[in-house]
């Protein structure tokens, strides 16, 4: 029978409220999904961070407390648990980096997989109901993900601007899903938009269903995926899963995640993220060998 605590994240509550649970119920292990493992906690414990994000951006965090808070649970969930896991190499030379006291022998990768409700083929019926819901009409890049700014929309819309004024690209749309809510809360995106002269090729979504994302991915021309940092990095890895080529970062861990399958850049220049896609968008065998290597 699952056990529900309702105390926020990063709130003082959960410090007390999950480690009085944990005694009432006498549990012998805690495994805590992210790097916050309550303080007042003493049971055994095993921890998995995903990242080392807010102490690599921390301009990104709502004030220097979060990022001071960030960091010293962290640190804390580190030394107290028997066991941290995390998701890629590239997370572990992270974390080891930010805490070189911690034990390298008690930080152990262990990959994200997608959920294999994308593997499914989502039939042509879906396509084409999708096709239409959406209003798709020919080639499209995609983008699927939140959109923060360490995703670096900014420059994949920049980029797609550059790729529209070379010969041949006239039709092509780029696609960005992400939260809403996000989209509403980063006004440059749109500006970015007008900026690149492309306000009429660019479609924001806010959030797909499952299935609906599973089509999109097999619809795209290609999957474009820049970001400056991932732990991981899951949409690459299901655009592969569905077929589609991919255009990414070539920092952190996503180099790892998609192996020789991809085209990495540097995610810091605009005109070579251009290029990676105009490459992908003209040339059939490329393309081919993309969606095979995936």
């Amino acid at each position: 029978m699952p056990v529900v605590d309702e105390s926020d994240g990063y709130s003082f509550a959960e410090h007390i409220s999950i480690p009085r649970k944990l005694h009432r119920l006498g549990v012998d292990l805690l495994h805590s999904p992210h790097y916050v493992l309550p303080l007042l906690c003493r049971r055994r414990a095993v921890v998995t961070i995903h990242d080392c994000i807010h102490l690599l951006f921390p301009e990104y965090l709502p004030n220097r407390m979060a990022f001071q808070y960030a960091r010293f649970m962290m640190g804390s969930a580190i030394r107290r648990s028997a066991l941290v896991f995390t998701v890629s190499e590239a997370s572990r030379r992270d974390i080891l980096r930010f805490y070189p006291d911690a034990d390298p022998d008690r930080i152990q990768v262990v990959p994200n997989a997608i959920d294999v409700a994308l593997l499914a083929d989502p039939g042509e019926e879906e396509m084409d109901r999708v096709r239409e819901r959406y209003q798709i009409r020919g080639r499209f890049v995609l983008y699927a993900g939140n959109v923060k700014p360490h995703k670096n929309v900014q420059r994949l819309i920049a980029a797609f601007g550059l790729l529209k004024q070379r010969p041949g690209h006239e039709d092509v749309k780029l696609l960005i899903i992400g939260e809403g809510d996000e989209i509403h809360k980063h006004g440059s995106l749109r500006r970015c938009v007008e900026a690149a002269g492309v306000r009429q090729d660019v479609r924001f979504f806010g959030f797909v269903p499952e299935h609906t994302l599973a089509a999109l991915y097999r619809l795209a021309s290609v999957f474009a995926f820049p970001s400056l940092y991932e732990g991981f990095g899951l949409p690459p890895l299901e655009a592969m899963a569905c077929g589609t080529p991919v255009v990414t970062s070539r920092l952190s861990s996503l180099p790892e995640v998609v192996g020789d399958a991809a085209l990495l850049v540097d995610p810091y220049r605009v005109d070579e993220i251009a290029h990676a896609l105009e490459r992908v968008l003209g040339d059939d065998a490329l393309r081919a060998d993309l969606v095979a290597r995936g």
